[in-house]
Order: C-alpha cells, then sequence, then structure tokens
C-alpha cells in the first residue's frame, strides 16, 4: 500500500489588490525584488506574475470579488518565487527531479479532483492567485514536494514532519535570501516572507487528510 505522505499533490495544488509594482528596487539590489541564492529575482519579473494574475482575473465575472480576496499578490507571488528555489534546491540535495510526464501527469490528477480543467482553473485563480498558464509551476512544485518528503521519509508522524521542516530550513539559510524591504523580510525558520502568511507551512506542520 502506498504510504502517505506529509504533503499530498492536491494539498500544494491549493497552496498559493495590492497596486501594480513599480521599478524601484532596494539600494543594495536595484530593481530586486529579492536575492536568493546570488540570483536575483527581478522586480519586472515579479510584476509580470502579478499582471498575469490580474488579467485572468479581470476576464472573470466575479473580477472585483477576485482581486479583493488577492489583495497581498505581490508577496503572494514573491513567496512563490523564493519558496521554488528552495524547493530546487532540497531537491537537489536529494538527487529529486521533475520530468515533463510527472507535471502533466500531477495537473492531470489536479484536474480530476477538481472536476475538469476550466474548474480547476478557475479554483486556483479563486483560491490561489494562480493564472492559468502558471499551473505547471504548481504541478512542478507538487512532483517535487512528493519526492522530497518520499524521499527523506517525511510521514505525517512529527518525526517526519522534523525532518522536512528542518531541511528545508537548512537550504533556505543556506541560499541567504535578502528581500527588497518594501515586500518584507525573510524568515528562514518559518520559511515564508514574514509579511505573508504561506498556507503551505500550516500544511508542513500538520498533514493534510487527502492523498494521491
Amino acid at each position: 500500500m502506498h504510504r502517505r505522505t506529509a504533503l499530498s499533490v492536491s494539498a500544494v495544488a491549493l497552496l498559493a489588490a495590492a497596486p501594480l509594482l513599480t521599478a524601484c528596487g532596494s539600494d543594495a539590489h536595484p530593481g530586486a525584488a529579492a536575492v536568493v541564492g546570488g540570483q536575483r529575482i527581478e522586480v519586472s519579473s515579479l510584476q509580470a506574475q502579478v499582471e498575469d494574475v490580474r488579467a485572468a482575473q479581470q476576464a472573470s465575472p466575479q473580477s472585483a470579488q477576485l482581486i479583493k480576496e488577492t489583495g497581498d499578490l505581490s508577496r503572494r507571488k514573491l513567496h512563490s518565487l523564493i519558496f521554488d528555489r528552495v524547493v530546487d534546491k532540497v531537491a537537489a540535495e536529494n538527487g529529486v527531479t521533475a520530468s515533463r510526464g510527472e507535471i502533466q501527469k500531477a495537473r492531470g490528477d489536479f484536474a480530476r479532483q477538481s472536476g475538469g480543467e476550466q474548474q480547476m482553473a478557475a479554483v486556483l485563480l479563486q483560491q490561489q492567485g494562480v493564472a492559468p498558464d502558471q499551473i505547471d509551476d504548481v504541478a512542478r512544485r507538487a512532483v517535487l514536494m512528493n519526492k522530497i518528503a518520499e524521499k527523506l521519509g517525511a510521514t505525517d508522524s512529527p518525526e517526519g514532519q522534523k525532518k522536512l521542516t528542518e531541511a528545508f530550513g537548512r537550504a533556505s539559510k543556506a541560499l541567504r535570501i535578502d528581500v527588497n524591504p518594501r515586500f518584507g523580510s525573510w524568515d528562514d525558520e518559518k520559511i515564508q516572507l514574514a509579511a505573508y502568511n504561506a498556507p503551505w507551512v500550516r500544511q508542513i506542520s500538520k498533514a493534510p487528510e487527502q492523498n494521491l
């Protein structure tokens, strides 16, 4: 029987109205929203993610409500961009990869759980501020997170959860994450932007009920 890991594909899929960003950065890193492992996350890249979601929201009949419910969108997106790099580091350290086929399978699983591709896209846009062309990123993250959890033996036991949080905490510290103060600061222990309460953090500390 398949052992339940700490993070299910469906849980990770449902992880992740601020003004649109301007192109100024911190004094130390002009134009950067954050620097992770010496690599910049440009404000322009963050801006593009925000605009992508806003465009999808504005095309919805519930546009006003969607925009209102994602008022922290810039921080939400920056958190995701930084967290994905932490995931990549932990994955590399554990020899874990996500193939195109695995990503598409995970996306298909999301769609079936949601009642179809269109419904999945609507749910992710409404609940997590994920634009349709960002869904593959969510699926990739889910694949890597599940593989990492399995590799570390991170089941829903307290010991398993501790292994997972410790691995991500070490990777986060090693990357020396420097966030532009306008977006807050990065918390290595909680593995999130200090100004943004990321849903997945609660999922790490408490195992989800569902699993594929």
